[in-house]
């Protein structure tokens, strides 16, 4: 964006990389001073401002009341500034001057949820990436770093006052109203200002830093979820010490607070020492959320605790370059999840999201680079391909390099840029530089959209006892990206011997590293070989082992060399990866089940006691939405569920007793290990849905004793949704039991209505009832994820009357919260893979909708599926 040629930007206009300038003015220090009324707010800011280039000072604003402008104390007529409805432009400023700036905003009537907006009875802002234009002009951009200091005002029945920073003091101002100033003590970007403003309760604890820094923890939330406060509480402090031993980064401030909010759009923000949080991000207790919920704020946690230093403490110097600070960070937070469970079962959940989200996405209209070139709308571009596929990005360059090397890439680059704003060349230089590795072709994967397929062919020779596996890749053609080039892909492999089992030692020279038995190809052209030595017969080969790089490999590999792997792989990600790959052939392409289920009889029994989380993960059967994904053109929903359903009902009754027995043997309560606990009530939960896919008479008893007695989340949910979803003669008594048990816990109360909503025969009226229920509240994203969650899990239901509950949806919060219906009307993204006449019947109704879309994020987006 050239602001220099062209001072007044207009709302919609399309921003490219390619036009990136630096900002004609750095701001040195910034006085904010916040006061709260029930019916307006207060926002004077007096900053210290310095020209770097050419050019009129331009200043970023949206929905503010302009009450007055002075510079250097002098103040300004509205002659001497050119103002609209996105920005501020002061064409003569001096190269040195104080701004000080007067408006009035609604936080009490925001409905977007950015800026500074009441949620409930609490005033909370959500500022990255363009919100802090809401509170008061500036230029909001995210090179732009300064010196906040804060004065927050309200009145008294909102005891809690907070900002970034330390507290330098507060006070009472009268007999109503009270004060707070805080200050932030490293310079940061606007997107990263914090102010929370409430009644809130308090959990604190304290943490000392590898520096000797005492650290006051604390985390606010309502006083009935401070109970369910101590998990996050415990994993903050984990990843606290988890950063210090594996990137050598203690943090800086005397402080570290988080806030749960409850109308929030993202899951959670990391504002400097300031943490907002949805509630689903930091609320866990067994008996309130699930395992995996647990797990989630676990992982949520740790990576806003990350981006301290990833993020804050340096940061994109454009938006362009998002993927750099979440990309790496996603990448932090997965490698700490690893040590919190079984680090095959934590690569399996991750590459799941990776493949049920991006991979879709790189393969539709919505398609684009991990970091893209232009954008309209950057709050529509936080997307499965900058956080999943940067991520796998980090992870291919940290696996080539190792742990040592790598380690020292890091420290170089945070050593060259803490306190800057920088770009996604400065990371791959700094990690190529202090590892001595050059890293520089890796800048293809952040520039290309594009899953890229991976062909490979193999060849054993018996008379030299070699073996030879040949790759091509090859990416779609893309008319916006037409000069596409080959992209290095790590290819993690191993060989087993095909009568014992066994691995074999890799002898390649093509290898990173020779005589190992886990070996590392890297493949970067267009078509190449690599050949093992000393292979006595035909081998079963494994290949991307820990999924090594983010392809489509395409593989003619037979149906019994998978189901080989199931047994005898030793790598678990890849054991699942086998089973994953089988059951794909047997529901796309009509292969015969038997070695898959003979692969379980074989597998199973020995596994469900030694990773029962591991055994949990080799029954997943891919979900009816996934398999939507990799069906291009002609997409029948029905007939794709009825082939799921009959395979599983194949599964069910091949396998007998298994399931059952297995069932009465599990006993979670016994395991003193989460971990051991959580893949027990896992394989619990498949137990009995496999019964209930036989019919087994008792299997409605069993569920709703387990929904009856436990105390656990997980049990009881898993339990409810089978007899929900198999209309159980018990459903409506333990849904009707489990609102009143839940109704005044909004996160439980979510999973209710998701389970509704996610009903494979939910009808449209029925739909209709759940959404006009009193607890169902478009005002919080939470609620509306759950029903639109839950309905768009079953095709077969969101591409009937589905549509039209996403394109409702999308036209509501078009002016409410476009930010959501944007992302919600995604869910419709791949309507040009159906069959007629459902496809015509759907473009169509996008059409319709078209002209009455008035926001930019949900119209880039509508633009953008109508041109697959």
């Amino acid at each position: 964006m050239n602001i220099a040629a062209n001072p007044v930007v207009q709302a919609d206009e399309t921003v490219y990389l390619k036009d990136y300038q630096k900002p004609t003015y750095l701001v040195d220090s910034v006085h904010l001073d916040i006061q709260i009324f029930e019916d307006y707010t207060i926002v004077n800011t007096v900053m210290s401002m310095q020209r770097q280039t050419e050019g009129p000072l331009v200043l970023l604003g949206r929905d503010l009341e302009l009450k007055q402008i002075k510079i250097n104390d002098h103040v300004l007529s509205s002659a001497q500034y050119q103002h609209n409805e996105e920005q501020l432009v002061i064409l003569d400023c001096p190269d040195l001057f104080t701004l000080e700036t007067s408006v009035h905003i609604h936080p009490e009537t925001n409905t977007m949820l950015e800026g500074l907006y009441k949620a409930g009875d609490l005033f909370v802002t959500q500022n990255e990436p363009e919100g802090f234009r809401k509170i008061t002009f500036y230029p909001d951009r995210p090179d732009v770093l300064s010196v906040f200091t804060t004065r927050v005002e309200a009145d008294k029945k909102y005891p809690i006052l907070l900002a970034n920073g330390n507290l330098l003091e507060k006070g009472e101002l009268n007999a109503t109203r009270h004060y707070a100033i805080w200050q932030d003590p490293t310079k940061k970007p606007a997107y990263l200002f914090a102010c929370v403003v409430g009644d809130l309760a308090v959990l604190k604890d304290h943490y000392v830093t590898s520096e000797g820094r005492r650290v006051a923890l604390e985390i606010y939330a309502i006083e009935k979820d401070i109970p369910k406060c101590h998990i996050a509480m415990e994993a903050l402090k984990h990843s606290m010490r988890w950063d210090e031993e594996h990137y050598g980064l203690p943090y800086d401030l005397d402080n570290y607070m988080i806030v749960a909010v409850s109308q929030f759009n993202m899951g959670a923000m990391e504002n400097k020492g300031l943490n907002i949080f949805n509630t689903s991000c930091v609320l866990a207790d067994e008996e309130y959320t699930t395992d995996a919920a647990i797990m989630r704020v676990q992982s949520v946690i740790a990576h806003e605790y990350f981006h301290n230093w990833t993020g804050n403490r340096i940061t994109c110097r454009d938006w362009f370059q998002l993927c750099l600070k979440e990309g790496l960070t996603v990448f932090r937070d997965q490698s700490f999840s690893e040590d919190l469970q079984s680090a095959a079962v934590q690569r399996i959940d991750d590459v799941s999201v990776l493949k049920s989200h991006q991979f879709p996405e790189d393969a539709g209209p919505l398609s684009h680079p991990p970091r893209p070139d232009h954008f309209v709308e950057i709050n529509n571009f936080y997307t499965a391909t900058v956080y999943e596929k940067g991520a796998e990005i980090n992870r291919m360059m940290a696996t080539l390099l190792g742990k040592t090397k790598y380690r020292l890439g890091t420290d170089e680059y945070f050593r060259r840029h803490d306190g800057q704003a920088v770009t996604v060349e400065d990371w791959v230089n700094a990690l190529s530089a202090g590892s001595g590795v050059d890293l520089s072709a890796f800048l293809r994967w952040y520039n290309q959209p594009g899953t890229p397929t991976l062909h490979v062919t193999e060849h054993y020779d018996a008379a030299e006892k070699t073996y030879r596996l040949t790759f091509k890749q090859s990416l779609k053609e893309n008319a916006k990206y037409p000069d596409l080039k080959a992209v290095p892909i790590p290819v993690a492999v191993a060989l087993f011997d095909a009568t014992t089992g066994e691995q074999y030692t890799l002898h390649s020279n093509d290898l990173f590293k020779n005589h190992v038995q886990d070996g590392m190809y890297l493949f970067d052209q267009d078509e190449a070989s690599i050949v093992f030595s000393d292979i006595e017969q035909a081998p079963v080969v494994s290949l991307l082992r820990n999924f090594s790089a983010p392809v489509h490999l395409i593989f003619d590999d037979s149906d019994e060399s998978l189901a080989f792997l199931i047994q005898h792989e030793t790598n678990g990600f890849n054991q699942w990866q086998a089973t994953q790959t089988l059951l794909e052939r047997i529901l796309l392409n009509n292969h015969p089940a038997q070695h898959y289920i003979d692969a379980l009889k074989h597998t199973l029994p020995n596994l469900v006691n030694k990773d029962p989380l591991l055994a949990s993960r080799l029954l997943d059967v891919p979900s009816e939405s996934y398999l939507a994904s990799r069906i291009d053109q002609d997409y029948l929903p029905e007939k794709m569920k009825a082939v799921r359903d009959q395979l599983i009902y194949t599964i069910a009754h091949d396998m007998g007793a298994f399931w059952k027995e297995t069932y009465q043997a599990l006993d979670p309560a016994q395991q003193s290990e989460f971990s051991q606990a959580m893949g027990e009530r896992a394989l619990k939960n498949i137990m009995l849905s496999y019964m209930a896919a036989q019919k087994d008479k008792d299997v409605f008893d069993l569920a709703f004793a387990q929904f009856s007695d436990s105390k656990n989340m997980s049990e009881r949910l898993g339990a409810l949704k089978i007899l929900v979803w198999h209309d159980a003669p018990q459903a409506k008594d333990a849904l009707h039991a489990f609102y009143v048990r839940f109704k005044d816990e909004p996160l439980a109360l979510d999973q209710w209505f998701m389970i509704q909503a996610a009903h494979p025969k939910l009808n449209e009226a029925e739909l209709k009832a759940l959404i006009a229920h009193p607890d169902y509240d478009l005002g919080t994203p939470n609620r509306i994820r759950a029903v639109s969650g839950g309905l768009n899990s079953r095709p077969v239901n969101a591409w009937s009357f589905g549509v039209q509950h996403f394109i409702h949806l999308a036209q509501y919060l078009d002016e409410k919260n476009p930010i959501i219906g944007s992302r919600l009307l995604q869910a419709l993204s791949r309507w040009y893979t159906l069959a007629e006449p459902k496809r015509s019947e759907v473009l169509q109704q996008l059409k319709d909708v078209q002209p009455s879309i008035r926001s930019k994020n949900v119209s880039e987006t509508l633009s953008s599926m109508l041109k697959a």
